[in-house]
């Protein structure tokens, strides 16, 4: 049975461009990644390899080995992923197209020659627009359907629905990769109600804060109330990263 070794490697960076004749482990690859990309793991990139858009050369004793072209894939895999939220189906017809690594332009690239690099959604961005299904949504996230039901249940999602089907917008197939990776750690559909009622109440709060300039006749004023819901938002999160960050030091104290 072959074996993956996660750590170790044969090289140590990967810079966007030039010759490379060496090779990297698993582990390495998701070092060198990580600060591109902070939710790559060990486990996607095989999962990756496991849905065929990954090939890296084996060893003898069953070790993965990537080469500079298997990075490079694998960094336009996840950049498809991160700024254009496509489907793994749709990668794949990308790459098999000729879409290359050189086409996605890198955050600092874009930084470098002024062009605006592409993000997340955010509420002052609207959704793509795209829908996906249960089916496609179990694909992209690896989520077992009665967590998705167990979800909704819980009104964490509620998706559309649309002839029968029920369908799920880019945020809400995010909501579900993020509750899979807590999964792993014995995190179920019932213990989300927290966050649910954490978002719930900060909502809350930023509308009595904006709602007044929000419903102003004055485009101008709505459009300054819009940008201040988006710094707040931002604000916000970063709060509570801080507030979480210190009581969880305070355990290993």
């Amino acid at each position: 049975m072959a074996v993956d070794q996660d750590s170790g490697t044969h090289e140590t960076s990967i810079p966007e461009e030039g010759p490379r004749t060496k090779s990297m482990t698993i582990g390495a690859v998701c070092k060198a990644l990580v600060q591109e990309f902070p939710d790559i793991s060990i486990s996607k990139i095989r999962y990756l390899e496991d849905q065929k858009l990954l090939a890296p050369k084996r060893t003898p004793g069953g070790y993965r080995l990537y080469s500079a072209g298997d990075v490079a894939r694998l960094r336009t895999i996840l950049r498809l992923q991160r700024d254009e939220f496509l489907p793994l189906r749709v990668i794949r017809q990308e790459l098999a197209s000729g879409r290359a690594e050189t086409d996605i332009t890198a955050p600092q690239a874009a930084a470098d020659t002024g062009a605006r690099p592409k993000r997340r959604p955010t509420i002052t961005a609207p959704s793509s627009g795209a829908l996906y299904s249960l089916e496609d949504v179990v694909e992209e996230t690896r989520a077992d359907p009665k967590l998705i039901h167990e979800l909704e249940d819980y009104g964490v999602i509620s998706g559309q629905p649309r002839g029968g089907t029920k369908y799920y917008d880019d945020t809400e197939r995010e909501i579900v990769r993020a509750v899979v990776e807590l999964a792993r750690y014995g995190v179920g559909g019932r213990n989300l109600r927290v966050f649910r009622t954490s978002a719930d109440r900060e909502t809350a709060l930023l509308q009595q804060i904006l709602a007044p300039s929000l419903r102003s006749r004055n485009p101008e004023r709505r459009r300054e109330a819009v940008d201040a819901l988006e710094n707040l938002a931002a604000v916000t999160t970063h709060l509570k990263h801080l507030l979480l960050t210190r009581d969880l030091r305070r355990l290993i104290a």
